[in-house]
């Protein structure tokens, strides 16, 4: 079984990587230019199937083919400008959501609640992350990045939250069923 669950894994980190390519890049910019991304729930997803130290793996490889030019950021964005500019800092705190997601996780036995626990702690994190690192590399006020990079984004994060806890369970079930089987 191990075995298959180490092939499984791989396997998995794999496909979660190539979805996050496939829609992150995928967005509606705001007023600001800030994106609208399914991107975290995207990392939600795959933390609850593959636990922290896998997502982190999809999350970096992620944002490395970014950095070196595929056009996997939101907009079609890449390269290097796109991680250090007034967006990268979400970018970047997406490692930020994995590990602390998947250590919450790894505390509360991989119960929902702990999955749930995770996801909000870990945003709440990506915020704060993502909200300095705009004010910093656009001179902004506290005021104002948060109506632009907090405010018009609590409900559509919220929404993914909850259909990770619904959809994740439902997923992981068949996945568990097929390691299981001998």
């Amino acid at each position: 079984m191990k075995k298959r669950k180490t092939i499984y894994s791989i396997t998995m980190c794999g496909v979660m990587t190539a979805l996050l390519c496939i829609i992150a890049p995928l967005t509606i910019l705001l007023p600001g230019g800030v994106p609208i991304t399914l991107a975290n729930m995207i990392l939600y997803l795959t933390v609850y199937l593959l636990g922290g130290m896998y997502a982190t793996a999809c999350c970096g490889i992620y944002l490395l083919l970014g950095i070196v030019g595929l056009p996997v950021f939101s907009n079609y964005g890449s390269g290097i400008a796109k991680v250090v500019g007034p967006t990268g800092g979400y970018l970047l705190g997406y490692l930020f959501v994995t590990v602390i997601m998947g250590g919450i996780m790894h505390l509360g036995k991989r119960k929902l609640w702990s999955a749930i626990l995770g996801m909000v702690l870990g945003l709440a994190v990506l915020y704060a992350f993502g909200t300095i690192w705009f004010m910093i590399s656009c001179k902004a006020t506290l005021k104002y990045t948060l109506s632009v990079c907090v405010y018009p984004f609590l409900a559509l994060d919220a929404a993914k939250i909850a259909v990770v806890a619904i959809v994740g369970p439902l997923v992981k079930k068949p996945i568990t069923r097929f390691l299981t089987h001998e």
